[in-house]
């Protein structure tokens, strides 16, 4: 059975990802890309489902950590006999894929074990293997379709019943290294990697872009380690933004809500990338719209929730009936139906973020204000429906108050354009448009009688979504109906220290079963009570989050604060730009001089009266 999540690292190339257990087993990873088919899948099934192990025999200590700030990661492994050191990396894309192992005795003798099970197509499809003469080097080729593999090191596993394994010795000053390389199954053989080089530009390169964080406040270690991840899951070359790199982790163990978080969802994008700018990243701001112009291009009316790494359009869902699934955990799904939901808040979160860059001097182009012109203008004519929400309910649509004002962002942002920046468009209209949601908000989507905002207008139900009301210009924090949504959503919503996205009991998702506490959620809450004055429930909550990553500074999804587990896909880009968020709103609200990550801050960004 696979580790549990928490025990996993994860190293990258901005191309794609990789999962390896404390026990030195890499047990997930996608090539060439996040969204490609897995040819390592023990994550959710067995080693049987492919993996690539490189640990110690019997017992051991492992302590593991990142090189710096980058993604590089070292871990020591001390058995009785001695200690060896395992570096893991993947150098960073240029238009090459590989893993990199590198072993170094430390003391003693260390025996280790070496298995290569490499299955194509999410662990299904058994390759055709052999040795080959590379220039007079030995190398393991694992071709089907497709897809090649490379595997080249000083001491190659042998075959032995469907797999290769091998065991060997490490002694004190020993090295050895071992690299992998995908490749199209019709192109010849790859040189070998300059594997030194490759990685002292990785470093070099990592510790570079961490220097240009411009936030020096409380905690900037975990924040730099939120970035970094968030960093790694930006595909470098075509901009685009994926939630996880994983598919299927539960939710709930052994229960079926299992998803797919290998896409670009643009909600999910434009926080990040607001993350990204509040600290200092406005690089990123540019290469995120360049994909965004692209994945959107054509009729407004198509707009999708959802893209694939290079913009493509097609994600149908199925079910992976040969895994088993994480802990039981079925049906295992790639791909993701949510894709032709409507969520109407989703062109709220894009404009923000645009808002934003614009804010801190990024120009629009002609096309970039063209796009949103046309988006906006598409959005005033079908605000009114009912979407499925930021959750992607697989229940009836509804009118949720959080997408309502959200809606009422994307004209708010989209006036300041033009009233502030003096771009183009029918800020008069857009601003009816917007006047009409608020009051319609104000009206449908709260409740008098216990004074708070509700999930949707047709329910006395909160849900946490509604505390980022503060953050983008809706309500002051400190309002009394803001205060009253905070009330009600401890009452609610927080269980065991830590908050639900909603009462999944309440039936509104669709779904049986239950879920943990949702992460970004409990980060959110921070931030409100930072906003709304609260600083020391602020600084109680968010001194407690920061006790939830693991060793290497990873979160998940959601986590389990009873049995102390994490839950659901990983890392999760979500859970970490919302640490960014709350660290700064506290920040500030103790009185640091740091951007708003969410624009609320920012001047041109009125809070409502």
């Amino acid at each position: 059975m696979p580790l549990p999540i928490e025990e996993y690292a994860v190293i990258g190339d901005t191309g794609t990802a990789a999962l390896i257990g404390s026990d030195g087993s890499l047990d997930w990873l996608c090539l060439p890309r996040f969204d490609s088919p897995a040819c390592f899948a023990a994550l959710l099934g067995g080693p049987e489902n492919g993996r690539w192990l490189l640990g110690p025999v019997g017992e051991a200590r492992c302590e593991r950590r990142y090189v710096g700030h980058t993604p590089v990661l070292e871990s020591t492994y001390t058995t009785g006999t001695g200690s060896v050191r395992i570096v893991d990396s993947m150098p960073i894309a240029d238009g090459r894929a590989d893993v990199v192992r590198q072993v170094t005795g430390l003391e003693g003798t260390v025996r280790l074990r070496h298995e290569w099970v490499v299955r194509f197509g999410y662990g299904r499809i058994r390759p055709w293997i052999h040795r080959a003469d590379n220039d007079g080097v030995e190398v393991i080729t694992a071709v089907a379709g497709p897809d090649r593999l490379v595997l080249r090191g000083p001491r190659l596993p042998r075959s032995a019943d469907g797999i290769h394994e091998d065991e060997f010795d490490v002694r004190a000053g020993e090295e050895l290294t071992f690299s992998l390389t995908w490749v199209p199954s019709h192109r010849e053989l790859p040189e070998p990697l300059a594997v030194e080089g490759r990685i002292e530009e990785t470093l070099r390169l990592s510790e570079q872009w961490v220097d240009r964080c411009t936030y020096r406040g409380r905690h900037r270690d975990q924040v730099l380690r939120s970035l970094m991840t968030l960093r790694l899951l930006t595909h470098g070359g075509t901009g685009g933004i994926v939630a996880a790199p994983t598919t299927s982790l539960p939710e709930d163990f052994g229960g079926g809500r299992n998803w797919d978080y290998r896409f670009c969802w643009l909600r999910d994008a434009s926080l990040t990338l607001e993350a990204f700018l509040a600290c200092g990243y406005h690089q990123e701001a540019r290469l995120w719209r360049d994909w965004l112009l692209r994945a959107v291009a054509g009729d407004p009316a198509d707009l999708q929730i959802m893209y694939a790494v290079d913009g493509g359009r097609e994600l149908p869902e199925r079910e992976l009936d040969h895994l088993a699934g994480y802990a039981g955990s079925t049906p295992v799904r790639v791909g993701n139906a949510a894709v032709d939901q409507r969520q109407t808040d989703v062109l709220g979160e894009v404009m923000a973020a645009l808002h934003m860059a614009r804010e801190l001097g990024l120009d629009d182009t002609e096309d970039s204000w063209a796009l949103q012109t046309v988006l906006v203008e598409e959005l005033a004519e079908h605000w009114q429906k009912p979407d499925h929400g930021l959750w992607e309910i697989r229940g009836p649509a509804q009118h949720f108050t959080h997408s309502r004002v959200m809606v009422w962002v994307a004209f708010d942002r989209a006036v300041q354009a033009v009233e502030k920046h003096g771009l183009p468009g029918p800020a008069d209209r857009w601003r009816e448009v917007r006047d009409a949601v608020r009051a319609e908000i104000l009206e449908r989507g709260f409740d008098p009688a216990r004074g708070t905002f509700t999930q949707h207008y047709d329910t006395t139900e909160v849900d946490a979504a509604l505390l980022v009301l503060p953050s983008v210009g809706f309500i002051d924090g400190d309002d009394p109906r803001m205060l009253g949504t905070i009330k009600a959503v401890e009452e609610d919503l927080v269980v065991d220290g830590l908050v639900r996205r909603y009462r999944t009991e309440s039936g509104v998702d669709g779904l049986g079963g239950g879920e943990a506490a949702f992460l970004a959620c409990s980060f959110w809450l921070v931030t409100a009570y930072a906003q709304a004055g609260l600083v020391p429930e602020a600084r109680e909550l968010l001194d407690r989050l920061l006790l939830i990553p693991n060793d290497l500074g990873l979160l998940p999804e959601e986590y389990d604060p009873v049995n102390e587990r994490f839950v659901g896909n990983y890392p999760q880009a979500f859970s970490h730009l919302t640490l960014v968020e709350a660290v700064q709103a506290l920040d500030l609200a103790e009185g640091g001089a740091v951007t708003s990550s969410r624009g609320a801050g920012l001047p041109g960004v009125p809070l409502a009266p």
